[in-house]
């Protein structure tokens, strides 16, 4: 329980907030808690009291959980009051925008501010998807306004992007860094660019993944399973596009990638323009890339087909580490492995390929295409286990293959012939997307890993990622899917290529 411990010191003491829907709501609690007093502003009439009742409500359920005071509550309480008009926002040493997301409203509000607050008060807008430089660009004192990105809800999402604009000065900046560390948050300092820190390295994780639907690789449910069990992430993105609604994220979708003029690595999937106007928005239609009944998707795992009796099986995999893993199935399974510089007439072709299709790595090592399974190896064999098959591969022998593999329980997935399974192909995408912003320097290394962890939930932030899996495997996965496909979104980022050639990590700056 807090005892009325002494906020963190900010050199802002008094904040307003304009707009006080969920975000506004949020930035006032976690500022009211910070220590500072609080204006809210809202053009609807009864807003403010309802936004003041809301926080006050989730206070006064900290108190009935023991993790508050009353007495910090009643004076948390206190701390927020009312601007009846734009005018009482006068004494603000800072005033955060919440409003639509609307670049002129943002501007027109921000040159109305002016009139308003002292000279050295700083205006900061939470936008998400809108340029900082931009908004600043109709005010007077552009060097005083800044982005102040919050993630909802705000506070449990303990990330916030501090987002100069080309003209803000660095006491800004820094004065603003400060107070989203009062306020309980990790300040990612990041530059003005399309998408930001957070929203600019996620852009791999759903457009990979629908690239992979799109090509009859995988369906959803199968896509969502492997991200979770074999990549550790805590929702696949399938059901996170569900969540978000489609009718937000392709929106997101196209706005970076048409923000950033075309760039491949960031390119939409015409599957979700086509399902966002089929009404197909997720969780909030009842019906997305799952259905839902009360709130639950409906799905089931593919049952492993009729056990297979044992048959010779023989290996080839380029890493030694690999060979032994896929040895080692196979022993402790039991069935017979051959020990030969070719296989027999009967034996099952194990191969693990990094970024090629089983059909290619078939060809380049000699092996029967109507025998040949690949298996992904990326992630190690314990948790859910991915094979693929070529266009040849024998219904038997697929079969024989999902029995091994699932011999001692563990879950199987079944693929089509991709360059990359999944796991690679989207932790590769992650790996080079986080690179290509280390690259540019939008954020320090450290700060792209822990904002990602954040603010998305991934298990590893992009660059830790790649060094966790290892680099040289990240880029040998893009290069054979370049050399494949002839796709740039699979050009690997100068900053991993370096890295990776010289064997250093990838949060090395």
């Amino acid at each position: 329980m807090s005892h009325g411990t002494s906020p963190p010191r900010t050199s802002f003491h008094i904040l307003g907030i304009v707009g006080t829907g969920a975000m506004g709501r949020g930035i006032a609690q976690i500022a009211a808690q910070a220590g500072l007093t609080v204006y809210l502003h809202d053009l609807r009439a009864g807003a403010v009291d309802e936004a003041r009742d809301f926080i006050a409500g989730m206070w006064q359920r900290g108190v009935h959980k023991q993790r508050l005071s009353e007495a910090d509550a009643e004076r948390y309480r206190a701390s927020l009051k009312e601007a009846a008009s734009l005018t009482d926002l006068a004494e603000c040493d800072i005033v955060v925008e919440a409003i639509v997301e609307k670049l002129e409203a943002k501007q027109s509000l921000f040159t109305e501010l002016e009139k308003i607050l002292g000279d050295q008060a700083v205006l900061a807008t939470n936008t998400s998807s809108l340029s900082v430089t931009a908004i600043a660009s109709a005010c007077r004192r552009p060097e005083r306004v800044i982005g102040f990105h919050f993630f909802n809800p705000v506070p449990l999402m303990k990330i916030v992007e501090v987002i100069p604009g080309l003209r803000t000065s660095a006491h800004v900046a820094d004065d603003v860094e400060a107070l989203g560390r009062a306020m309980g948050h990790f300040t990612a300092r990041t530059t003005d660019t399309p998408g930001f820190l957070v929203n600019h390295a996620g852009r791999a994780y759903g457009t990979e993944a629908l690239r992979i639907l799109g090509e009859s690789v995988a369906d959803p449910a199968t896509i969502d399973r492997i991200m979770v069990d074999q990549g550790g992430f805590r929702m696949g993105p399938f059901a996170l596009l569900d969540l978000t609604g489609l009718d937000v994220s392709h929106a997101v979708m196209e706005s970076i990638y048409h923000q950033y003029y075309e760039e491949p690595r960031f390119r939409p999937s015409p599957i979700t323009r086509q399902r966002l106007t089929a009404g197909l928005l997720g969780r909030k239609s009842g019906e997305g890339f799952y259905r839902y009944v009360d709130g639950k998707p409906q799905v089931d795992e593919t049952p492993l087909p009729p056990a297979s009796e044992p048959r010779p099986v023989w290996v080839a995999a380029d890493e030694a580490e690999a060979h032994q893993a896929l040895t080692s199935l196979v022993n402790n399974a039991g069935w017979p492995l051959e020990s030969g510089a070719a296989p027999s007439s009967e034996a099952l072709c194990l191969v693990a390929p990094l970024g090629e299709d089983a059909s290619a790595c078939a060809l380049r090592l000699g092996v029967p295409a109507e025998r040949c399974v690949a298996v992904d190896l990326l992630a190690g064999l314990d948790k859910r286990r991915s094979l693929m098959t070529t266009p040849a591969t024998r219904d038997e022998y697929r079969d024989a293959a999902m029995t091994l593999l699932g011999h001692d329980g563990t879950p199987v997935s079944a693929l089509h012939d991709s360059n990359g399974f999944v796991l690679q192909r989207v932790v590769a995408c992650i790996v080079n997307v986080g690179s290509e912003i280390a690259q540019q320097g939008v954020a320090a290394p450290q700060t792209i890993d822990r904002a990602v962890e954040l603010g998305l939930g991934y298990p590893h932030g992009p660059l830790a990622m790649g060094d966790h899996y290892g680099s040289r495997r990240i880029l040998a996965i893009l290069d054979n899917m370049l050399a494949a496909t002839g796709d740039p979104r699979y050009r690997a980022s100068p900053w991993l290529r370096r890295r990776a050639t010289l064997g250093l990590p990838l949060t090395n700056a």
